[in-house]
């Protein structure tokens, strides 16, 4: 059973930082992508960040780019999103997902959501 938990969500004001973290068992992950999403109520589910275990190559949007970094610890099965200069646009409840590398686009698991609050 593939389990994906998210941790560090809160609230900040914005220009500060928060780090989440996505602990995920239940399997090898070294042939996963890990992506991080985030949903507004009303609004579609969009990914922010992603990474790919087998080379640490990254992808992220362009409205969190030069703000957020993804990072993994293929030793713990951890994946970070660093999240700098928050603006009050970056509330949403957070996502952590996993995908088989290679596979279609959608992702297969999902976590149970963090949510983060910026204030302005």
């Amino acid at each position: 059973q593939v389990q994906l938990v998210e941790s560090g969500g809160g609230l900040v004001q914005a220009g500060g930082s928060l780090r989440l973290s996505c602990a995920a068992s239940g399997r090898t992950f070294s042939s996963y992508v890990m992506g991080w999403f985030r949903q507004v109520p009303g609004n579609e589910r969009e990914l922010v960040a992603r990474i790919t275990w087998s080379d640490d190559s990254t992808y992220y949007a362009d409205s969190v780019k030069g703000r957020f970094t993804i990072s993994g610890d293929n030793a713990k099965n951890t994946v970070f999103l660093q999240m700098n200069s928050l603006k009050a646009e970056d509330t949403a409840v957070y996502y952590c997902a996993a995908k088989v590398f290679g596979g279609t686009l959608k992702y297969d698991y999902w976590g149970q959501g963090t949510q983060v609050t910026v204030s302005s």
